[in-house]
């Protein structure tokens, strides 16, 4: 049984910076509002973006994406792991997802700012308010770096942390901000999805008020979570990653009229999930089971972490159903979905 607890958000659009996309998050005129499926269908691309080791980076995944667009390019974030089990970050760029494969990546370790710490599972926006880029990743705790220019992988600045933003042994950080607050979400692998609060102003200092506000058993609830506005509406979407009876990873929904109401369960099951093997085709061929740790298309890039329900496209990570040992060391690869069941 899932325990539906309440949230407090009410998002608008905010200006944007110069590098960042317009945020078209109000309805236009006369438009009817589009809303999202009570069930999805997707298509999935082949495998798009891989590990390129060199000498220096032995590395054997590529997982976690983050994605914006900005400056007429996409911008991809990702974590990786070597064949030691260290984990850190990787960035790429290219201008057409046909490019994707190809494109170099950039390895963050080479930024002396951030170095070889340990450092995983990046989320990338534009904080309008300060006219700055945020990398918002762990380090451990959840930790910040920020930068005037997200193409460059050499500014990103030294990692910060979020004081009082996340209890002990949580992962997978979220930032999601509206007119008056921000919230990070935080999860634990172990059913419970948190959120703790400061304002717009204070960001990203102030953090406090953390409250668990869903919880369910622990693979019903793992990790992986992301919370979206959905655009020209009140509606806002949780997605979360779960572990199914067969083992593999997939994603489940739930949404909620305003995050002061309470998260319902959208498309939440096994057999009517978000993103699954069961409801995802494969023109290309089947090249993994798992729909693991991703993130969808924006329409923006900013704060306020708008999409549009009318094209849902999902950048994730899958790996070859045969693969099997340490976890570091499976060879996740990713992979985008296309929705293409869309009501609007």
């Amino acid at each position: 049984m899932v325990f539906l607890l309440g949230l407090a958000m009410s998002l608008f659009a905010l200006p944007l910076g110069p590098a960042a996309a317009q945020d078209e998050s109000a309805p236009a005129a006369g438009r009817a509002t589009a809303q999202l499926p009570g069930s999805f269908q997707w298509s999935s691309s082949g495998q798009l973006i891989a590990p390129k080791p060199d000498t220096s980076h032995p590395v054997v995944s590529v997982k976690d994406p983050t994605v914006i667009q900005a400056g007429g390019k996409w911008h991809v974030f990702m974590t990786t792991a070597n064949t030691a089990g260290a984990w850190s970050m990787a960035y790429t760029s290219f201008t057409d997802w046909s490019q994707a494969s190809s494109a170099p990546l950039t390895y963050l370790d080479t930024n002396p700012n951030i170095g070889t710490r340990y450092a995983a599972a990046p989320q990338v926006f534009y904080f309008a308010p300060k006219r700055l880029w945020y990398l918002v990743y762990q380090t451990g705790p959840p930790s910040y770096s920020t930068s005037t220019d997200p193409g460059n992988p050499q500014s990103w600045s030294a990692p910060k942390t979020f004081d009082n933003a996340a209890g002990a042994n949580t992962l997978d950080y979220w930032v999601i901000c509206d007119d008056a607050k921000c919230y990070l979400f935080s999860s634990d692998d172990n059913g419970h999805l948190f959120r703790s609060e400061t304002t717009v102003g204070e960001f990203p200092g102030g953090f406090r008020n953390t409250q668990l506000v869903l919880q369910d058993s622990k693979f019903a609830l793992f990790e992986g979570e992301a919370v979206y506005r959905v655009q020209g509406t009140n509606t806002y979407l949780l997605m979360m990653e779960a572990i199914g009876s067969d083992g593999r990873r997939y994603y489940r929904s739930f949404t909620a009229q305003g995050l002061t109401g309470q998260w319902q369960p959208l498309a939440a099951t096994e057999s009517n999930p978000f993103a699954r093997s069961n409801n995802v085709s494969f023109p290309a061929g089947a090249w993994t089971r798992d729909i693991s740790h991703g993130e969808l298309i924006r329409t923006g890039n900013d704060q306020t972490m708008t999409i549009n329900p009318c094209r849902l496209q999902f950048l994730y990570q899958g790996m070859n159903p045969s693969a099997g040992g340490d976890y570091s060391q499976l060879p996740w690869r990713l992979g985008l979905l296309t929705q293409t069941n869309a009501t609007c």
